[in-house]
C-alpha cells in the first residue's frame, strides 16, 4: 500500500478534517450535524413528494452522513429526529402501522450506521497507517542516504546503490547499476548459503580497486532479503576502514615513539640513581688506593712497580667517575631539543591515542584547550609523553567508576605562559602518599614500577616548570604545570 494514494480518503475528507478540529468531537457539533442532515433529507423528501411517495428512504442518507462525521450518540439523535419529522409530515392509518414503520427504520438505520462507523474507523486506520508509512519511509530514506548500502540480485549484479556507496567505490550512480559487484571486489561472493548470508564474507576486509583512485579497504556485511523481494535479494553494507587504518597506524607510530622516549626516560632515571649510588663507592675506592700507594711509597724503590700500578687503577676510577658525571649532566641538561610549539596542536596530535585509551577502558576523556595564544617553548615528544602518562594515571584512577572521566585542560596565562592540567574525578590521592607520589619506584598500582610520575616530573622540570598536584573541589586529583613563552633568543 502506498502512503500517498488518494483512494485512501473518502470524498468528504476535507470536511472531515475541518470538523475534526471544530465540531466532530463535541456533542454540540454532533447535534448540529444530525439536525442539518435530517433537515436536508426532509427537504429532499418533500421535493420528491410530487414524483413519488417516499417516507423513510430519504432519511437513510442523513443517518449515514451523521455516522461518518459525528460521534455515535449523534446517530441516535438523527434517527429520533427522522422518525419525528416523518410522523409529523405523513399521516398514518393507525398506531400499529406507525410503530412498525418507525421500528423497521430504526433497525435499518442502526445497521447502516454501524457499517458507516466501521467504514469510518477503517478509513481513519488507513490514514494513520499511511502517515506512519510515510514517516518511516522518510526516516529510512534519510538513514540510508548517509550510509553506504548496495543491493544485489541473485546474479551478484548491483540493483540499487546509495550515493555514499557509489562515491566510496569511485563510481557514478549510472555506472554502478547493473555492474557485477565481484568485478570491484575480486573473489567476493555474497551468495547466501543455507538461507543465510555467509558469515565469513561479512567479517573480512576487502580491497576495492577504483579507477583513477587509490584502492580502498572495506568491511562488507551481507544480508539476505525475503524471497518475495526479487529482484533485490542481497543487501551489502560497506564500511570504510581506510581512516581507521590510518588512525591505527598513526597511533602505532606515536606509541612507538612514546615508548622509545619512555625507555629513554626510564634509563635516565636509572642512570641518575646509579650515578648517585656509585659515586660514593668509587670515591671511597680512590681514597683507599691513594692510601695504599702512600704506604707502598715508604718501602722504597722496590715497591715502585706496585705504586705505578695503583696510580693506573686510581686514574681509571677517577675516569669512571667523570664518565658517570658527564652522563648525568647530559641527561639532566643537554639531551632535549626545545623548539617553538603550539600547545593545543600537540594535544590534538595525541587525540588518536587518547581516543583508543578511552575506547579500551570505557572512560570519557575530554579535551578543553584554548588555542588562541598557545605558543610555547617545549620538546614535543617529551611533553606528549608527560601528558600521556598523566592521562593514563587518571584513567587508572577512575576506571572502576560508573561516570569516570578525565579532562585535559589548556589555557593561556598571557605573558606568564600556558598552563596545562589533567584532572580526574577518581578517589584522589591519600594524604600519606601526597609527598611521595613523585618518588621513583613508588606505585599504588599492582605491578606498577613507580616510574610514570617520576619521569613526568623530570620532563616538566626540564622545561623549567614544576608539576603540582592538587585536589579539585569536586574530588579526584589534578596535575598542573606551566610552559614558558618562546623568546627571540630561543627561536633558531
Amino acid at each position: 500500500m502506498s502512503p500517498d494514494r488518494s483512494d485512501l480518503r473518502l470524498p468528504h475528507a476535507g470536511a472531515r478534517g475541518f470538523l475534526n478540529l471544530r465540531l466532530a468531537n463535541t456533542w454540540q457539533g454532533g447535534a448540529l450535524i444530525a439536525c442539518t442532515s435530517v433537515l436536508a433529507a426532509m427537504g429532499l423528501r418533500l421535493a420528491l413528494e410530487p414524483v413519488a411517495k417516499f417516507y423513510y428512504l430519504p432519511m437513510v442518507p442523513a443517518v449515514m452522513i451523521t455516522a461518518l462525521l459525528a460521534p455515535r450518540s449523534s446517530v441516535f439523535l438523527s434517527i429520533i429526529l427522522a422518525i419525528v419529522g416523518i410522523e409529523l409530515t405523513v399521516r398514518r392509518g393507525g398506531v400499529v402501522d406507525t410503530a412498525a414503520n418507525a421500528g423497521l427504520f430504526a433497525l435499518v438505520a442502526l445497521a447502516v450506521a454501524e457499517a458507516c462507523s466501521r467504514l469510518r474507523a477503517s478509513r481513519d486506520a488507513a490514514e494513520t497507517l499511511a502517515r506512519n508509512l510515510a514517516h518511516r519511509k522518510t526516516l529510512l530514506t534519510t538513514i540510508l542516504g548517509s550510509m553506504s548500502v548496495v543491493t544485489l540480485d541473485d546474479d551478484g549484479r548491483i540493483r540499487r546503490i546509495t550515493r555514499s556507496a557509489a562515491a566510496l567505490l569511485g563510481l557514478e550512480l549510472r555506472q554502478a547499476v547493473g555492474r557485477r559487484f565481484d568485478d570491484l571486489a575480486p573473489g567476493f561472493d555474497a551468495t547466501p548459503a543455507d538461507g543465510s548470508a555467509r558469515g565469513e564474507e561479512a567479517s573480512r576486509l576487502w580491497l576495492i580497486a577504483r579507477a583513477g583512485q587509490e584502492p580502498v579497504r572495506l568491511t562488507i556485511d551481507a544480508h539476505r532479503l525475503a524471497d518475495d523481494a526479487a529482484p533485490e535479494r542481497i543487501v551489502l553494507t560497506l564500511t570504510d576502514q581506510s581512516q581507521a587504518e590510518a588512525t591505527r597506524r598513526q597511533e602505532r607510530e606515536l606509541n612507538d615513539r612514546l615508548s622509545s622516549v619512555w625507555r629513554l626516560n626510564s634509563m635516565g632515571e636509572m642512570a641518575a640513581t646509579l650515578a648517585h649510588e656509585l659515586n660514593q663507592p668509587l670515591s671511597a675506592a680512590a681514597v683507599y688506593l691513594h692510601a695504599g700507594r702512600t704506604d707502598l711509597a715508604r718501602i722504597g724503590p722496590a715497591a715502585e712497580p706496585t705504586v705505578n700500578t695503583l696510580d693506573l687503577a686510581k686514574a681509571q676510577l677517577l675516569r669512571a667517575g667523570d664518565i658517570i658525571r658527564r652522563m648525568r649532566e647530559m641527561i639532566s641538561n643537554g639531551s632535549r631539543a626545545f623548539t617553538e610549539e603550539r600547545a593545543a596542536q600537540m594535544i590534538r596530535d595525541l587525540e588518536p591515542v587518547i581516543a583508543l585509551i578511552g575506547q579500551d577502558t570505557g572512560v570519557a576523556i575530554r579535551i578543553e584547550t584554548d588555542g588562541a595564544d598557545d605558543h610555547v617553548l617545549a620538546d614535543r615528544i617529551q611533553l606528549q609523553q608527560a601528558l600521556a602518562n598523566l592521562i593514563r594515571n587518571g584513567v587508572d584512577a577512575v576506571i572502576d567508576r560508573e561516570e569516570g572521566r578525565v579532562t585535559v585542560i589548556g589555557r593561556s596565562l598571557g605573558s606568564e605562559g600556558y598552563e596545562l592540567a589533567v584532572r580526574d574525578n577518581g578517589p584522589g590521592i591519600p594524604d600519606d602518599l601526597m609527598d611521595r607520589i613523585f618518588d621513583p619506584m613508588n606505585s599504588t598500582k599492582t605491578g606498577g614500577m613507580g616510574l610514570g610520575l617520576s619521569v613526568t616530573r623530570s620532563i616538566v622540570e626540564s622545561h623549567g616548570s614544576a608539576l603540582v598536584v592538587s585536589r579539585p573541589q569536586g574530588g579526584g586529583a589534578c596535575f598542573t604545570f606551566r610552559l614558558s613563552r618562546p623568546t627571540e633568543s630561543d627561536i633558531p
